[in-house]
């Protein structure tokens, strides 16, 4: 009888979990967030790119952005020349992460993985959540830029605090920002895709 007990509890430890623990975990270990190609511009997530740039804040940054086709389909470009005169110094591309203007839970990801390109220069992946009330408040990671296409995934644990003192949330991110930034410089890159993703 205890050989049988046995037998049964070990049958039991390697059936696939079913149930609240089996379904807290992804289906899978992506989630795109845009490859810029359907038709309407809209993201998987149905929000729009938003451009910004310094002059909100007195700045004197020029930018455009918008999409384009490139040898490797229809991507998302950000350029424009990056000054720090009056206490600029950044142009941005952001992604809402909500149409009705509320939050994300990325929790089932570890962070996220881009593809991107373009001429090299100080650049950043910018996150924002609904604990960030004032403009400047955002969590920033660097991201390398050089002529060849990088896909690179960038943890969120790689998030430092800007501007606040409070830690990064991801169960409420409001935005995703692609940035050029805090230097006098051409900025000029392409970006393929954007997801969640885990290691």
């Amino acid at each position: 009888m205890r050989l049988v007990s046995l037998a049964l509890v070990a049958a039991l430890a390697i059936l696939p979990l079913s149930g609240p623990l089996a379904e807290d975990k992804p289906m899978t270990d992506t989630l795109l967030l845009d490859d810029f190609q359907r038709d309407d511009g809209l993201s998987t997530f149905g929000t729009r790119w938003e451009g910004l740039g310094d002059r909100v804040m007195g700045g004197r940054s020029d930018m455009q952005m918008g999409y384009r086709d490139s040898d490797t389909g229809r991507v998302l470009f950000l350029r424009g020349q990056v000054r720090l005169d009056n206490g600029g110094g950044f142009i941005q591309a952001r992604l809402p992460l909500d149409p009705a203007g509320g939050s994300f839970d990325a929790t089932a990801w570890q962070g996220l993985r881009i593809k991107i390109r373009g001429a090299p220069g100080p650049h950043y992946l910018h996150l924002r959540t609904r604990q960030n009330w004032l403009p400047w408040q955002h969590y920033r990671a660097p991201i390398e830029v050089g002529p060849g296409w990088q896909e690179q995934f960038i943890p969120f644990t790689a998030f430092e605090r800007r501007a606040t003192v409070r830690g990064l949330d991801v169960s409420a991110l409001k935005s995703v920002g692609v940035v050029a930034y805090g230097e006098a410089f051409e900025a000029d890159v392409e970006v393929g895709r954007l997801e969640f993703a885990n290691w």
